[in-house]
């Protein structure tokens, strides 16, 4: 069981990739559409590139969207308006008009005149409410059929233009006082029926829209049917009209047909598969191509993270409305890639992300077609993403390659730009503001995954940050030194095609642990007494060798990044304290090498070889006297050369032409520091 145990610490690493691996590829799966994928390519107006096609089963030809759209308006349009009737509010009003009538009308009128009047008020009450008074005014079409409803039951058919509105009140009491010669009396009526006049319709809506949703179910969303075995098209067909509609139609019932349950087993086998397979080629790329990537598990949580986010925002799109899958800031990923790691990686990356994809978007080949490019200039355009015009610039060429990919794509589908969507373009440029988040984002990703991004070592690079200040105040030569160092390596790693931010900040940290005994190195001795002829050889060694452990503890106390850190540990590599070493072997015979050497590791990238190589030139070069030309270039040789002697860039993935580069800058840079003149001939 221990040795179970112990077997399990010591795979940790692989399997936690195996895990992550697994949850990884089950997540995109459950994010895939479950159903199968029609295997014909075709488009309207178009030749059909396949062989004949037979119908593979029965199904049914699908009307087209506009041909439901106009069923639905045309229920809409028809649709009756259903009114409840109060029957005791007509009956109330009328017994009140009898009492009230003689109220407002003066005994001294003459009798026919009198009845003539009430006869005139309960014509006006008749053509009130032979239909019905409304409760309030309604927005409805006066040609609208409408049904009134006296306790569930219809009790007549009306439009609406027949219905009582209460602002008509006056007009119709105008109406029948007209008939009867009566308008002068159309003060008191109007007096008179303002008090007694109530409305009885109220619009049933919950009934109405039941009823009309009953209608739009009806509907038949098919228009005939297809048998098995039937052709559908010839090749070379051209695809347009009813054979275009079938074809829709064959796709759409492939795809949305009910699986059973053996099937929907293999689809979900079939996609797992897939998508494995393209994981497991981004793990073997990682694992061949960016070792240092691979074998750091928080580095490809990463990765894996920013695929799955991708699929996952796409995905929610797609489902939301297809029209808007160009909003999604794709490129974002092959961006913040290389900003945390390189641009190969990005491109790789963001290549397998586009064809997974592929599977959740409609047009796959149109999609992939301007992603992939996309994503190309994406990685071509955008260097040194700390400076803000950089982004900028670049997220401009990214929109305007969406852009003409995207007009050449709708030409070769349609023949003409006629009908071109103009608002596509949209989605365009606002895909390329979404893009600009990438600054924050990347932020977001170094506080969540403890990654440093150019943008941080910008930060990190000035010297007026809380650490080189204590460094230039407590040790004010290593300070200088580290400058001098920092812009050696910068030009160096130019020179190369190395990552010169990194190298530079590295360089400008290297040395903080001498800020612990900074009278212990020779360039803040300023005093001219030196504290090492009061101990012995190997007490010097050791105090010189912990600058590199002291730094490294410093440096974590302030949280700077390992990939800093990195460079404090490897500056030295294994090399020997050489002084101390020579003179303790003056004393003693038997010395153990171990005493005076550094504790390592050798560097293992090409920025801190460089930094090594800078580091030591830098420092002994102020042990030159009457520097010439020829001294120079001997000098540099000997340094570097002693150091790939010992083997101190065996770790590193640079090459020996890299090496003669960096030694011609150092040679060049040196010559400028002294100011030398052209050696002639004598």
């Amino acid at each position: 069981m221990k040795d179970f145990i112990n077997k399990l610490y010591r795979n940790h690493s692989l399997i936690y990739k195996a895990l992550l691996f697994i949850t990884t590829t089950f997540l995109i799966v459950y994010l895939f559409p479950k159903s199968g994928k029609f295997k014909y390519n075709f488009e309207k107006g178009k030749p059909w590139q396949s062989e004949n096609l037979l119908a593979p089963f029965d199904f049914a030809i699908k009307k087209t969207e506009e041909e439901i759209n106009i069923a639905k308006q045309e229920i809409n349009d028809n649709a009756v308006l259903y009114f409840n009737l109060d029957n005791t509010v007509y009956p109330k009003v009328k017994s009140n008009y009898e009492l009230q009538f003689k109220n407002t009308f003066s005994d001294s009128l003459q009798n026919k005149l009198l009845r003539k009047l009430k006869t005139s008020g309960r014509t006006v009450l008749e053509e009130l409410y032979a239909y019905g008074i409304l409760n309030e005014d309604y927005d409805f079409s006066e040609n609208k059929k409408v049904a009134i409803l006296e306790n569930r039951t219809k009790k007549q058919d009306a439009f609406f233009s027949n219905l009582v509105e209460q602002n008509q009140v006056s007009s119709i009491i105008e109406s029948v006082l007209s008939k009867e010669s009566l308008l002068r009396y159309k003060g008191e009526f109007t007096s008179l029926f303002f008090d007694l006049v109530e409305p009885n319709l109220t619009f049933d809506k919950s009934f109405t829209e039941k009823v009309i949703q009953e209608e739009l179910d009806k509907i038949s969303y098919t228009r005939g049917s297809v048998a098995k075995g039937t052709l559908i098209v010839s090749k070379g067909e051209v695809v347009e009209g009813d054979k275009y509609q079938i074809l829709k139609s064959l796709q759409s019932e492939y795809e949305s047909q009910v699986w059973s349950k053996s099937n929907y087993t293999w689809v979900l086998i079939a996609y797992a598969l897939l998508v494995a397979l393209a994981m497991l080629m981004l793990l073997l790329f990682l694992r061949k191509y960016r070792n240092e990537v691979y074998e750091n598990n928080t580095k490809v949580t990463f990765i894996f993270f920013n695929i799955l986010l991708m699929v996952f925002i796409t995905t929610m799109v797609v489902n939301y409305n297809s029209k808007y899958i160009y909003i999604v800031p794709i490129c974002i990923l092959p961006l913040v890639l290389k900003a945390f790691f390189d641009a190969r990686l990005g491109l790789f990356t963001h290549v397998l992300t586009v064809l997974l994809l592929g599977f959740v978007v409609p047009n796959s080949y149109e999609y992939m077609f301007l992603q992939i490019i996309a994503g190309i200039v994406t990685i071509l355009t955008v260097s040194e993403l700390y400076k803000r015009a950089n982004l900028f610039i670049s997220v401009g060429q990214i929109t305007l390659i969406y852009i003409v990919a995207y007009f050449a794509f709708f030409v070769i589908h349609e023949g003409s730009v006629k009908t071109l969507e103009w608002e596509t373009f949209i989605w365009f440029i606002l895909c390329g503001l979404a893009t600009l988040f990438v600054q924050p984002l990347i932020y977001a990703y170094e506080k969540l995954f403890g990654l440093v991004s150019d943008v941080s070592l910008l930060e990190l690079s000035d010297t007026n940050s809380k650490l080189l200040k204590e460094l230039s105040d407590k040790a004010p030569g290593t300070f200088h030194h580290s400058l001098n160092v920092a812009n050696l390596a910068e030009s160096s790693a130019n020179e190369i095609g190395a990552n010169a931010m990194l190298v530079r900040v590295g360089a400008l940290y290297h040395d903080i642990g001498k800020m612990k005994n900074p009278t212990y190195f020779t360039e803040n001795q300023s005093t001219g007494i030196n504290p090492h002829d009061e101990l012995s050889s190997k007490e010097s060694a050791r105090i010189i060798v912990n600058h590199v452990i002291d730094g490294i503890e410093i440096a974590r106390k302030n949280n700077l990044p390992d990939r800093v850190i990195d460079f404090i540990r490897t500056h030295h590599g294994t090399s020997v304290v050489y002084y101390f070493y020579m003179k303790e072997k003056e004393d003693f015979e038997d010395v153990d090498k171990l005493d005076f050497s550094y504790p390592g590791p050798k560097p293992f990238s090409k920025e801190t070889a460089i930094l090594m190589m800078c580091d030591s030139i830098e420092a002994a070069s102020k042990s030159l006297k009457e520097p010439t030309s020829t001294k120079i270039e001997a000098f540099v040789e000997n340094i570097i050369n002693k150091q790939v002697e010992e083997g101190q860039f065996l770790n590193a993935n640079i090459t020996f032409k890299e090496i003669q580069s960096i030694k011609k800058v150092l040679k060049h840079k040196l010559a400028n520091i002294y100011h030398l003149r052209i050696e002639y001939p004598e």
